[in-house]
């Protein structure tokens, strides 16, 4: 068991250090291809990034398949496994991936910024607290619940077509960073949140933890519940 979540927690480092380095270039991705289309600013700059993000989300989930389910985002670990759909998963699986995400996540942050041009640089940026603590803790919390229960839904519950799911989980995504662009960031992933604070030297803050780590697991560990609550995983009948 020991060595399939040691596998596991490194097959998370690798995601989650090519989805931080790829999704925080997504600003400057933007910028080049309206500049290039001559797209103004507003919804039609935001369908691009949707774009993206769903290319993105595509490109991610097969490569997670190829690393045997690997994942970038702690919370969607822990919601799985709340949920009862973590498969092979256990505390001490939990215990390994974690440590890793954030691991991977401090290494595509450097990585992006060392590699990123000069004149694009300003772009870049990690979550950031605009509210008081109390307020952004909320707004994490709230915010992570509703994607959570939003990705649980869609992809186990939603569409069959891999195209759909992948563009309804990025319209979700784009829809709540943007509801919470004046809160937190907002993150709804904490090894993203660390990456940036640890670069920046602010991860080893109370605020810090109790927004982007404390806040998402408890929104989605309860969205988890709520989806377990609405759709219980299915039992095996005991023989007689």
């Amino acid at each position: 068991m020991v060595g399939g979540a040691i596998k596991a927690a490194v097959a998370d480092a690798l995601l989650t250090f090519m989805w931080i380095f790829c999704a925080s270039s997504l600003g400057a991705l933007t910028y080049l291809v309206s500049s290039t289309l001559g797209v103004a600013p507003g919804l039609p700059s935001l369908f691009i990034t949707t774009f993206l993000i769903f290319t993105l989300l595509f490109i991610f989930g097969f490569i997670g398949d190829l690393l045997g389910g690997a994942s970038f985002n702690p919370t969607a670990t822990a919601a799985f496994y709340a949920a009862g759909l973590g498969g092979a998963d256990s505390l001490v699986s939990a215990a390994l991936r974690f440590p890793a995400q954030a691991a991977g996540a401090v290494g595509g942050v450097v990585a992006i910024v060392e590699v990123m041009p000069l004149q694009y640089k300003h772009m870049l940026g990690g979550p950031s607290l605009k509210v008081d603590v109390q307020t952004g803790a909320i707004a994490e919390g709230v915010l992570t619940f509703i994607i959570t229960l939003a990705v649980l839904f869609i992809v186990i519950k939603g569409p069959n077509s891999v195209i759909v799911k992948n563009w309804l989980l990025s319209m979700s995504t784009v829809s709540l960073i943007v509801a919470g662009s004046s809160y937190t960031g907002p993150s709804m992933n904490p090894a993203n949140a660390f990456g940036w604070a640890y670069v920046n030297k602010t991860h080893n803050t109370w605020e810090h933890f109790l927004v982007y780590w404390i806040s998402p697991f408890v929104g989605a560990i309860v969205a988890a519940w709520v989806f377990r609550i609405l759709f219980p995983p299915p039992t095996k009948e005991k023989k007689a």
